[in-house]
């Protein structure tokens, strides 16, 4: 009886241990950057990744009041 007891509990004792919930933690990402905003005549809308804004200007050469997203393409949304 001694026997069969100790075997009992020698064969759910790994079987309990993988039972065992796994706890993981939350680590918030650092290299997630804030996201940036360029207000353009068309509205404030986000700028996308390796774009930048940058202030605007009208035809004759004076700054405008808007924000102009600059691209590695091009120049988005008004005159740099």
């Amino acid at each position: 009886m001694k026997h069969l007891l100790i075997l009992i509990v020698a064969l759910a004792l790994p079987a309990s241990a993988q039972a065992a919930p796994k706890h993981k933690r939350h680590q918030p990402r650092a290299h997630v950057a804030q996201h940036q905003i360029a207000c353009t005549q068309f509205g404030c809308i986000p700028v996308r990744r390796g774009c930048y804004p940058t202030q605007g200007r009208t035809f004759s050469g004076l700054p405008s009041d808007f924000d102009v997203v600059v691209c590695p393409e091009g120049t988005l949304y008004g005159i740099r």
